[in-house]
């Protein structure tokens, strides 16, 4: 056998491969500058791994200015309202044809050196893992744009498929990948430090395809049930990833490389959502003194107040239930995992408080102005130990009147503990498996457990990641609604009702006044009528688990059930990108309301024609931003 060539001399040939990768068309490149006998695959499969966690130019604008904006983690508008950009694009496309060159270029490797009889005992595990983790990258790229190319490495640009022959292609690869795994083999040493996620050990391997297999069959459950049901259960008799062990997660460092943090940029505040937010308040019936130091406890405020009332600085025109109000305190009860997740502000003493950005003190400026159009001081609003979220969109003239928004200072931050590239990346936790099984179990399917204790099981597990157990046991069995009108308790599935009264003080005048607050119609999900089934109960605690790691999961939920409600961009002027929302129907939601994909970029209309209109004519719709994917509700 010949010698096996250096890894520094494979990392710069490999090196060479993605640099010659500008377009999604030239996946089909053989990138192999060594002898394929003296290559290892290992190498392909690392690269590929690292590679995915995306550079700081990559993740700042594909995993938060697209997918935390569409899936509702934080106050952004862009996508939301309509608006993608060809180079953000472009750059998250080119990135994952390089990560699917490697990964294939794994796979074909494996194939030619077992063709030629030199393989080691765990060859074959080496290619499975390849094409499960492949199977992962071609079902994110999928998720974003629609049909994509299923093959690779043919000579010739790539054919585009339709999105369920891709999904079928997925399921069946994962499938038989995971059966041919072979757990009894040992690896050397030197092979585990290969592996970031999982040191190659091959029953984790087999879980997460296991668990994988159950995420993509959900997918297709509105659109393909049959599949989604036989998929489903199948993958569901087998190990899955259901302990904090097993989660797939990889480390992230300071720097600017693949491995650095993917919220960790400066440049965006990573604001709390008015989504999580509403969905956080009341959730559970835990209560902020019980979860806060003495020295909040003057802050909050009862159970029945809403706030102050600011009807001509904060935008009325959106469907968010607590539109126009700002408390000026703290929440009574909220999610114990809201404290975690966020900072409060003015918090400074907090070792998680995020100063971010650093060159300037917005985020530690929570004192501001309301002003009249003149520009005089209408109010001034000092916003420590406050917490707050609005909707985004377009505000009109309250942008520039309303200096409370536009600080970062005065609303909960994203905690440092995520941004300073010292966590671990998660792409599938052990909580996920548990809701998916949940759903399941709702739809009536076989699976190893009941609906309740899987739902149960999944916030406990996303509890102890917080630290927050201690809270676990009263969440649970709390009844309290939230602002969306949905509750944690299992067994509790009584509807709110249409409305509730909320104390108020009127911001300028300072009377008081009892307001009634709706709770949010959410007409894509059973026509609006319902708020507290057992689905939305899951979908609302599967939201809250994922962020702030998997906002592409809660963006393909939405787009998948319509669920939780996502309360509509605010229009006190039209949105240019997203004509179908007006100042007459933003009370209701409407499937055109909300981001559904990425357009294709111009690299692939530009160098391969005719795969991009293959690729359009599968979408079946126009290459745009409000075209429903196959599996999204219709």
């Amino acid at each position: 056998m010949k010698n096996i060539v250096k890894k520094s001399s494979l990392a710069l040939a490999m090196m060479t491969m993605l640099g010659s990768c500008d377009n999604f068309d030239e996946i089909n490149t053989n990138p192999i500058a060594a002898n394929a006998d003296q290559v290892q695959v290992e190498y392909f499969i690392n690269s590929s791994i690292i590679g995915a966690q995306m550079n700081p130019d990559v993740a700042e604008r594909s995993f938060v200015l697209y997918w935390k904006t569409a899936g509702h983690q934080m106050l952004s508008t862009g996508i939301s309202g309509g608006t993608d950009n060809d180079g953000w694009s472009s750059a998250y496309y080119n990135s994952s044809a390089g990560w699917l060159n490697s990964i294939n270029t794994a796979i074909q490797v494996a194939d030619e050196q077992e063709a030629k009889g030199l393989v080691k005992p765990y060859s074959s595990n080496l290619k499975q893992v390849a094409r499960i983790w492949r199977a992962y990258l071609m079902s994110e790229l999928a998720d974003n744009f629609g049909p994509i190319a299923i093959e690779a490495f043919q000579g010739k640009n790539p054919e585009f498929v339709d999105l369920k022959s891709v999904y079928y292609f997925l399921l069946a690869e994962l499938k038989d990948a995971s059966e041919k795994l072979d757990v009894a083999v040992v690896n050397p040493d030197i092979l585990k430090k290969e592996d970031p996620a999982f040191q190659y050990n091959y029953v984790k391997w087999r879980k997460y395809a296991n668990s994988m297999r159950l995420r993509l069959a959900m997918r297709l459950s509105e659109v393909d049930p049959a599949k989604a049901k036989s998929e489903f259960e199948a993958a569901a008799s087998g190990n899955l990833l259901t302990d904090a062990s097993d989660n797939f997660q990889v480390q992230e460092k300071p720097g600017w490389d693949d491995l650095t943090g993917v919220m960790s940029r400066e440049w965006n505040a990573q604001i709390i959502s008015v989504t999580l937010n509403n969905l956080y308040i009341g959730l559970g019936g835990v209560k902020s003194t019980d979860q806060l130091a003495t020295s909040f406890h003057a802050s909050v405020k009862p159970a029945d107040y809403i706030g102050l009332k600011f009807a001509n600085h904060f935008t009325m025109k959106t469907n968010e239930p607590a539109a126009g109000y700002w408390l000026d305190g703290l929440p009574n009860m909220i999610d114990p995992r809201a404290y975690k997740t966020f900072s409060i502000p003015g918090d400074f003493n907090n070792p998680n408080f995020s100063t971010y950005p650093s060159w300037d003190n917005s985020a530690k400026t929570t004192s501001r102005n309301l002003k009249n159009t003149s520009g005089g001081v209408v109010k001034t609003i000092d916003a420590t130990n406050t917490w707050n979220a609005f909707a985004v969109g377009n505000w009109g003239a309250m942008a520039s009147t309303n200096e409370v928004r536009s600080f970062n200072g005065t609303m909960p931050g994203l905690s440092q503990a995520f941004r300073a590239s010292k966590s671990q990346r998660i792409f599938f936790a052990s909580w996920e498996t548990y809701f998916l099984l949940a759903e399941a179990a709702v739809k009536g399917w076989t699976v190893p457990m009941s609906g309740k204790a899987a739902y149960e099981e999944g916030v406990k597990a996303n509890f102890a990641y917080w630290g927050v157990s201690s809270h676990l046991n009263a969440y649970l069995t709390s009844e309290e609604y939230n602002r969306a009108g949905t509750s944690v308790s299992w067994r509790h599935t009584a509807e709110p009702a249409a409305s509730h009264a909320m104390a108020y003080v009127d911001g300028y005048t300072n009377v008081p006044g009892v307001a009634t607050i709706l709770y949010p119609k959410n007409d894509l999900y059973k026509n609006g009528a319902v708020k507290n089934d057992l689905l939305t109960k899951i979908i609302t605690q599967k939201f809250i688990a994922q962020t702030p790691w998997l906002p592409l999961e809660g963006w393909n939920d939405h787009r998948r059930l319509g669920l939780p409600f996502f309360e509509n961009p605010a229009v006190e002027q039209p949105l240019v990108n997203l004509p179908a929302l007006t100042s007459a129907n933003f009370m209701s939601n409407q499937v055109g309301f909300f981001p559904q994909r990425l357009r294709y970029t111009s690299g692939l209309r530009n160098s391969n024609p005719k795969g991009y209109e293959q690729a359009v004519g599968f979408l079946g719709g126009a290459d745009g931003v409000f075209t429903p994917l196959w599996w999204a509700k219709h």
